[in-house]
């Protein structure tokens, strides 16, 4: 089976990727001033298109310079220069392996310091507990709002085609805003936006509907869609099948499958599933049912770390393996799994009760590990996630300040 993991798949623009391995989205927190990449992105994507994937699929950039998931996210809409964006696509395909922009707005998930807008489908705020305070309280957009979105997406996606990236992601998961407006919890909207999923699936459509129309008809379009967001009345499997078959006839070419959102993290581990199939491969058990019906072919992300664990999802009909964390770690893992070596390292579990915490703090420690690549140093997993967390903040803090002075000398129209 392990010959089944490094065989080509030939995907319906005409792109083919060498083999079944993806390195899914991490969000580095990695811009430079400009809220571009630099050399830092280009050095670690240089690192992990020597190690074997056949494809990489970057952290979420920004299609709206005002609204970021975080004060580190890289920005590419009208205004930016292509530049640091050509370099890193070098960078990235310099092994063979193809590159896509994963491209994201946060919608409603954005932090209270920040500057920019906070918007979603409904004015629904996150509910994290105590932690709620530390997320902005979104106001419902306007359909003028809806439509400059779309408008978004497809410029970032034409941008990046023009940088030498060979498809975009677009994500619709882990509760950002696509991921909102499918959410019957989140959108709340009475209008042709909300009410049915018909109705709740429109932008996503819309958005993927403009990106085609703007991009070459061999550059890659993807989704990433949650197998659902494991919240009692949300976005579910058999929500998730529709959404695909309505994908299908617009021209995506792959739909990965994760899960969960901010309110509930699953997509950074279910450790109190003691199965070890089930701490491995989070989505597996859904994803091998919606792989059963799929008309698009399905990338499975979510835990993996070990080749017979990748062999058994592919095994499950998903046609191609994402691993995120795992490649934070080990960024030559395909070429240790293709001379039949595993890992030496994982990262440190965490286990804390507090789940909106322990995600942070898994964020944090991710991030830690891919600086280090950045910096062309070795990985240090076994590092403890309080360390890693409290690391991470002053970092966080600059990078904050550093963004609230470039947004507020941008374009006056980026904040709208």
């Amino acid at each position: 089976m392990a010959g089944e993991l490094f065989a080509p798949l030939h995907l319906r623009s005409g792109a083919v990727l060498s083999n079944r391995i993806a390195k899914a989205a991490m969000q580095e927190d990695l811009a430079g001033p400009g809220q571009l990449p630099d050399g830092r992105m280009v050095a670690l994507y240089r690192r992990w298109a020597a190690g074997g994937s056949g494809l990489l699929i970057t952290g979420n950039v920004m299609v709206h310079a005002a609204a970021l998931t975080g004060p580190g996210g890289v920005v590419l809409d009208d205004a930016a220069p292509l530049e640091p964006f050509t370099e890193w696509a070098k960078a990235g395909k310099a092994g063979g392996a193809a590159l896509w922009m994963q491209i994201n707005h946060p919608g409603r998930q954005v932090q209270a310091e920040m500057p920019g807008v906070v918007w979603g489908p409904s004015a629904v705020a996150l509910d994290l507990g105590r932690h709620s305070s530390r997320f902005g309280r979104p106001v419902a957009m306007s359909a003028e709002q809806i439509e400059a979105t779309v408008a978004r997406f497809a410029a970032t996606a034409r941008r990046a085609e023009q940088a030498g990236f060979d498809g975009v992601e677009v994500h619709a998961a882990h509760g950002y805003l696509l991921s909102q407006f499918l959410s019957p919890l989140v959108n709340q909207r009475t209008d042709e936006w909300g009410g049915s999923l018909e109705n709740r699936a429109r932008l996503l459509l819309d958005v993927v509907r403009a990106i085609r129309a703007a991009v070459s008809p061999s550059f890659a379009v993807a989704v990433k869609l949650n197998s659902a967001d494991f919240q009692r009345g949300g976005f579910e499997a058999d929500d998730a099948r529709q959404v695909i078959a309505m994908l299908e006839p617009l021209g995506v070419d792959l739909v990965e499958l994760s899960g969960g959102s901010y309110e509930s993290p699953a997509m950074n581990g279910r450790p109190a599933d003691a199965r070890t199939q089930a701490r491995e491969a989070y989505f597996l058990d859904l994803a091998k049912e919606l792989a059963a019906t799929s008309p698009l072919p399905l990338m499975l992300t979510g835990g993996i770390t070990r080749c017979d664990t990748a062999e058994q999802a592919l095994a499950s009909g998903v046609a191609v393996i994402g691993m995120g964390t795992a490649l934070a770690v080990t960024p030559d893992l395909p070429d240790r799994w293709r001379a039949g070596r595993e890992a030496d390292q994982r990262m440190r579990p965490v286990t804390w009760s507090d789940k909106a915490l322990a995600s942070v703090a898994t964020m944090a420690q991710v991030r830690r590990q891919m600086h280090r690549l950045a910096q062309g140093r070795d990985p240090k997993p076994g590092t403890h996630p309080a360390v890693a967390l409290v690391a991470d903040q002053p970092k966080q803090r600059r990078a904050l300040r550093r963004y609230r002075a470039w947004l507020s000398t941008s374009s006056p129209s980026s904040a709208s």
